[in-house]
């Protein structure tokens, strides 16, 4: 039956990759991919209830994920209604692409580390919708802010999720894996700024505001809602680590927390003022699709893990190929195609701390690789997974556009931290 189960889950990422071609929406197929897996697993068992209950342990953590990616992506929409990223874009003056692409990559990289992959990846691309109005150059940027994302948040121990699990299973300290993994990371989105930056020229086409007679926004409105957001943002990692909730926890107490400070601003408002500012309409316009997308991905990926493939795979890779570093260069490859949280979740079961203890040079590298590896194919990490939901970015044009700089990113990377690690 696991024969069955790959066969099932390798189609609908063929199917995903060809959405365009089927003309159907990916995260219909995704939902499908992900139930036929679990139809496919629970149907060639022999102890029923012990799938039932995998599946239900495996909901808890996939919902954590989603309404963290829905309290994330409204606040996010609550500030853009309230028109606070204008702060920001105001500041970036430049129209020049290849300054640009400097700017909007250094402020992923480190917003990235300090809040996380996924939520940066979202704030970043709603600024890019305010700075270009050209969709191919935004969907470039977009890219790279994936690679950016993904490279920021593997040396945080805060910015990703497998770089979290490391922390809290006791196998990495934040200060050494921040002193370790920083100079790998940086590498590891330069490499490709690098390599995109000569075919960037001129400068990009910024969208022309909409004259609004009826804006009723205060410049003390926008900063008010633009702080509130990202102090809220920033405070989710700061509530996990005092109470040791999970992040959606946090992310939704600050929803709760804007959501009564927009409603308290606009009181004693005509209900037409108010109703593009509230987070009702902010609800309405998150991307529903994206977020059933990503359930069903990570639906299906949970099956391959509950019905052992993921834990076959990395026995095999333990026993056919006997060098470290060359099973986490692999992981970190094989997490392009599936989830990294399963791959890590693995590495953390096969390896005891007895055999490799904290800080040892094999966590270490698992945090680079799993953490920089998904962006070599969009649909390898969570960043990767949001932006394509939001920009309507095809696997094939980021698979010719930036699947090749993020590997030759990665490797590079990859080379720097086994000669820091040496010398």
């Amino acid at each position: 039956m696991d024969l069955w189960i790959i066969l099932f889950f390798t189609l609908g990422y063929i199917a995903i990759t060809l959405e365009d071609v089927l003309q159907t929406n990916k995260a219909a197929v995704a939902l499908i991919t992900g139930v036929l897996c679990w139809t496919l697993y629970i149907l060639g068992a022999t102890e029923r209830d012990s799938v039932v209950q995998a599946l239900a342990a495996h909901m808890g953590e996939i919902a954590q994920i989603l309404f963290f990616l829905l309290g994330a992506m409204v606040t996010v929409e609550l500030i853009d209604a309230h028109e606070g990223f204008e702060i920001i874009t105001d500041r970036l003056r430049t129209t020049h692409k290849r300054r640009l692409l400097w700017m909007v990559c250094g402020i992923t990289f480190f917003l990235s580390a300090m809040l996380d992959n996924l939520t940066t990846t979202i704030v970043i691309i709603t600024l890019l919708r305010k700075l270009m109005e050209d969709r191919n150059d935004r969907i470039l940027f977009t890219g790279l802010t994936v690679l950016a994302a993904n490279a920021g948040g593997a040396w945080s121990p805060m910015g990703d999720v497998t770089t979290t699990m490391l922390w809290t299973g006791g196998q990495i300290s934040a200060l050494n894996i921040v002193k370790m993994l920083f100079l790998p990371s940086l590498v590891s989105i330069l490499v490709p700024i690098l390599l995109v930056l000569p075919g960037l020229k001129g400068a990009v086409a910024v969208p022309v505001p909409m004259a609004d007679p009826t804006k009723t926004i205060s410049r003390r409105d926008q900063k008010m809602v633009l702080g509130a957001g990202l102090l809220i943002l920033l405070g989710v990692p700061i509530f996990k680590t005092f109470t040791h909730l999970p992040p959606f926890m946090g992310m939704l107490l600050g929803l709760g927390l804007i959501w009564v400070l927009t409603e308290y601003m606009h009181t004693g408002k005509s209900e037409e003022d108010k109703a593009v500012h509230t987070v009702v309409y902010a609800l309405r316009k998150v991307d529903s699709p994206s977020i059933l997308f990503f359930l069903g991905i990570l639906i299906a990926v949970a099956s391959l893990q509950s019905s052992g493939v993921l834990i076959q795979v990395a026995t095999w890779l333990n026993e056919t190929i006997h060098n470290p570093s060359l099973i986490v260069l692999l992981i970190g490859l094989l997490s392009a195609i599936v989830d990294n949280v399963p791959l890590v979740a693995a590495a953390q079961g096969m390896y005891s701390l007895e055999q490799f203890p904290m800080d040892h040079y094999f966590w270490e590298f698992l945090a680079y690789c799993a953490g920089t590896g998904g962006s070599i194919l969009i649909i390898g990490s969570a960043a990767g997974v949001a932006a394509m939901g939001m920009e309507r970015i095809e696997f094939f044009w980021y698979l010719r556009r930036i699947s090749w700089v993020a590997l030759l990113g990665y490797l590079a990377g990859a080379l720097i931290y086994m000669a820091q690690f040496a010398f």
